[in-house]
């Protein structure tokens, strides 16, 4: 039955569209209409425009099954890292057709718990059996109630960290807050509560976030850590489909995502996709991705890649991973 509607639907594309005007059946069901955006926090990955292209929009196809399946709980989450990759990540994975995804940040398990799973639900795009229905929210990884609240949903839950060179990462994270904010001190005045004794401000959340082995020892009091997946952010531009690959593995789906579906961007300085979901066009991530970062004073660059250095080695132990940030 499924293949005849397929057959239908392909076969009427180009020549049904007056039929209804003949007295013909009428059209197929439209998708239902896309859950409203949810208000982000200045320095969210996404931004307005790009969480209003995101969620569903599909191809023909997927916005043919988009009217049937069901709306399931995720089973799979990316849950960090903030100016990590993970808007990248979740556009190429949403190439696969075997995955599903709510393009804005639902932000659930951090800001909106108390709208109960019923509200979470409801906001995820509705799939088939054999389709994984997956979101992304980067704040997850540093927010202390997250971990027992996604197991108390499902302790099968599979969790992706997209984690990048800490000193990197703050200051891509300040730069996006600077591009807000043109006002904000400088990167080397945050970066110290005393830049006389060298002592780093780890309240400033540009440095806290990057500290990943402390958030991870949360994550391990309530997930196994084979239950975790650690994608390198740098990878992910120098080799995006290698890192999809281990992801497509992860997630137990067939290795589609390939080579095929990336070209380098010079301009931008990362990979793009040749063929988004849904369009026959190429697609590179939005203006606020990839953006100039200020010039630091090498010695505060030198000073945080010495603060960050025993917590690196701590995490390259704990995920057996080693990122070569050092």
């Amino acid at each position: 039955m499924l293949f005849l509607w397929l057959y239908m639907f392909y076969s009427c594309a180009g020549s049904c569209a007056g039929l209804t005007t003949r007295g013909s059946p009428a059209p197929l069901r439209a998708a239902p209409p896309l859950p409203p955006l949810l208000p982000g926090e200045p320095g969210e990955e996404n931004s307005v425009e790009e969480q209003r292209a995101a969620p569903d929009a599909g191809s023909p196809i997927s916005s043919f099954f988009n009217g049937s399946g069901t709306k399931r709980l995720p089973q799979a989450i990316i849950i960090g890292v903030k100016k990590g990759g993970t808007r990248a990540l979740l556009e190429f994975l949403r190439v696969h057709p075997d995955v599903r995804a709510v393009g804005a940040e639902p932000h659930f398990f951090d800001r909106n718990y108390e709208r109960g799973l019923a509200w979470y639900r409801d906001l995820m795009p509705r799939t088939l059996e054999g389709q994984i229905t997956m979101e992304k929210t980067p704040s997850y990884f540093v927010t202390k109630e997250a971990p027992a609240r996604i197991s108390s949903m499902s302790k099968g839950t599979k969790l992706i960290v997209v984690v990048r060179d800490p000193v990197t990462r703050a200051i891509s994270d300040y730069t996006q807050t600077l591009s807000k904010k043109p006002d904000i001190p400088t990167f080397e005045s945050l970066t110290f509560k005393n830049r006389t004794t060298g002592l780093i401000d780890t309240s400033w959340s540009a440095i806290q976030i990057g500290i990943y082995a402390k958030h991870l020892e949360n994550w391990l009091l309530h997930f196994p850590i084979g239950q975790i997946l650690f994608v390198s952010g740098e990878r992910l531009i120098s080799d995006p489909a290698g890192e999809l690959g281990r992801v497509q593995d992860f997630l137990g789906l067939k290795r589609i995502i390939t080579d095929k579906h990336f070209y380098f961007n010079k301009t931008k300085g990362f990979p793009c996709l040749k063929k988004a979901e849904g369009s026959s066009k190429p697609h590179c991530l939005g203006k606020t991705k990839g953006r100039t970062h200020p010039d630091i004073d090498q010695e505060v660059v030198q000073r945080l890649r010495d603060f960050y250095r025993p917590f690196n080695m701590k995490f390259y132990q704990m995920t057996g991973q080693d990122f070569g940030w050092d």
